[in-house]
């Protein structure tokens, strides 16, 4: 049974047809490289499946059971996270502040309540441990590497451990060796079974941590192979449209 099953995908804006007819399906422990020109359609299928908006039509299931997204918490709530490319993080805020950013931890003694800073950054650095990331909780975000910066947003999509990650551009303008760092953190995933959709131009890195790669194309999925079985200049015409479909 597959973690997450897209059946007959559409998404129309007005006359605009941005999705036509998209299947997809992701195993847990496995990750998925997203491809495709602007205008493909990739961030209206992310959008999708995060909850930001509905389908047109077609049907999304969760582990065999149809589900149906309003909101982006009803997708946090079947055990989607998403690591949007802009990350959302706070610069002035501790890298712990930002993991337990709207889901702070709290005690209270008799009728007073504040927040319980040394259980998050216990947690936070546990977070980043598990990840084999050196980021520190302590740490303000506005002095990290983009690599450090990733590590953050992608443990506040473990607080909740989710069944499936999805990554917008993580590797987009940051340094080789932040680049690294984080296909590191996606490999961290992997091997603790999370699921992962990874949108990425890169084509490099698309080879080296995912197991498939769909493509698409003016709002159609072209194609769905197993990396093993592709090859980037095979997926380059894909893209573009030298080759119509594989």
């Amino acid at each position: 049974m597959s973690l997450l099953e897209l059946d007959g995908i559409t998404k129309s804006f007005g006359a605009i047809h941005a999705l036509q007819g998209i299947d997809l399906k992701v195993q847990a422990g496995e990750a998925v490289g997203l491809m495709g020109d602007n205008g493909a359609g990739k961030s209206t299928l992310m959008k999708i499946i995060a909850g930001n908006f509905p389908p047109t039509s077609g049907r999304i299931r969760i582990e065999g059971s149809d589900v149906h997204f309003h909101k982006p918490i009803d997708a946090r709530r079947s055990g989607i996270e998403i690591v949007y490319q802009d990350l959302a993080l706070c610069d002035n805020l501790t890298a712990a502040a930002n993991v337990f950013l709207g889901r702070e931890r709290r005690k209270r003694i008799g009728p007073f309540s504040y927040l319980d800073h040394k259980s998050m950054f216990q947690r936070a650095g546990e977070l980043f441990a598990e990840l084999k990331s050196e980021t520190r909780p302590r740490d303000l975000v506005r002095q990290m590497s983009g690599g450090q910066r990733q590590a953050v947003a992608i443990a506040r999509t473990r607080l909740s451990d989710p069944k499936l990650v999805l990554m917008d551009e993580p590797t987009a303008a940051i340094s080789v060796r932040q680049v690294a760092e984080v296909l590191n953190l996606i490999h961290r995933l992997k091997e603790t079974n999370h699921a992962v959709i990874l949108v990425s131009h890169r084509m490099p890195d698309v080879f080296e941590v995912c197991d498939r790669v769909a493509v698409l194309r003016r709002g159609a999925k072209v194609a769905d192979k197993y990396i093993k079985d592709t090859s980037p200049e095979e997926v380059t015409g894909l893209i573009t449209g030298a080759i119509e479909s594989a």
